[in-house]
């Protein structure tokens, strides 16, 4: 088990892929071959973003998406096709790069949290950690946030402690043990593949 504990001030910032807004950029992973990091050699990108005004999503072909809100409420994403209901906080949901969505702000800006992975390179989950209580990872890679102030987690009963907007990555060859000791948590976890 590898652990890299990220702070608010590490993280990076840039502009939307459709330039209507900015992102920070918590921890991401490119092809091994890439010179430079572009959207076409990402393999998985974890995010936060706030939503100020309602507006088109960025258009991301062959890229798989799951996103929360974790500060506001009142989110909706519109596709021509269907509905993604975030009206709720910590509510994941998941659609792909290729949809057309636009947001719906119903109660003011929001805040979200974006996994996002090249399709046929990773799998991956997002789910919040509301309750003490124990959960087993999987081999991988997997990031625990806090967007609601210090959490305390257990990973194979050692203790961690992860200030508010910070990221724990965890690094896994094999199955472990997470606990979520305090506060609220946001796991992303990335299986890659091949």
């Amino acid at each position: 088990m590898k652990t890299t504990l990220f702070k608010p001030e590490s993280y990076t910032r840039s502009p939307w892929k459709n330039g209507g807004g900015i992102f920070t950029d918590i921890a991401d992973a490119h092809r091994v071959d890439a010179r430079e990091k572009s959207w076409d050699t990402l393999l998985w990108r974890f995010a936060s973003t706030p939503i100020v005004a309602p507006g088109p999503f960025s258009h991301m072909p062959g890229i798989d998406r799951l996103q929360m809100v974790v500060d506001g409420r009142g989110l909706v994403l519109k596709s021509p096709t269907q509905e993604f209901d975030e009206r709720e906080p910590f509510t994941t949901v998941r659609f792909t790069g290729e949809l057309e969505i636009v947001t719906e702000l119903e109660a003011g800006p929001v805040e979200v949290v974006n996994l996002m992975a090249r399709r046929g390179a990773a799998e991956i989950d997002l789910l919040a950690l509301k309750e003490p209580g124990d959960r087993r990872l999987a081999a991988g890679t997997h990031l625990v946030y806090a967007p609601r102030g210090e959490c305390r987690i257990r990973l194979d009963h050692k203790d961690f402690a992860i200030p508010h907007d910070g990221t724990l990555k965890v690094e896994l060859a094999g199955p472990s043990q997470l606990a979520l000791v305090s506060g609220l948590a946001v796991l992303g976890s990335i299986r890659l593949l091949g």
